[in-house]
């Protein structure tokens, strides 16, 4: 089992809640970014939000960088070099399909 954090651009939104879908069924431990159709989100409680995101790295054995069509966005980079610099490994989406 491992624990995977779904990385990736909030544009992939459907496409992460169903990748995770499938890697909780083949018994792995998902964890999402928060997802909030809401406008009313504060530029700190995004600032927040980010920071619980890489929390949420930390504590995985992986992360999973959904990149439809190669796109990675400054927020998924800055993702992608925390994880780097953790060891942790790093899985792209577009390297599955």
């Amino acid at each position: 089992m491992k624990v995977i954090t779904i990385c990736g651009s909030m544009k992939f939104k459907d496409e992460m809640i169903e990748i995770a879908e499938q890697m909780t069924l083949d018994g792995n431990v998902v964890l999402l970014p928060i997802f909030s159709d809401s406008n009313s989100i504060t530029e700190e409680e995004l600032l927040m939000l980010g920071k619980m995101h890489k929390e949420k790295i930390a504590m995985s054995t992986s992360v999973f960088i959904v990149n439809i069509d190669g796109y990675i966005g400054n927020s998924t980079k800055s993702e992608i070099e925390y994880a780097e610099s953790l060891n942790k490994e790093i899985i792209y989406y577009s390297e599955l399909i």
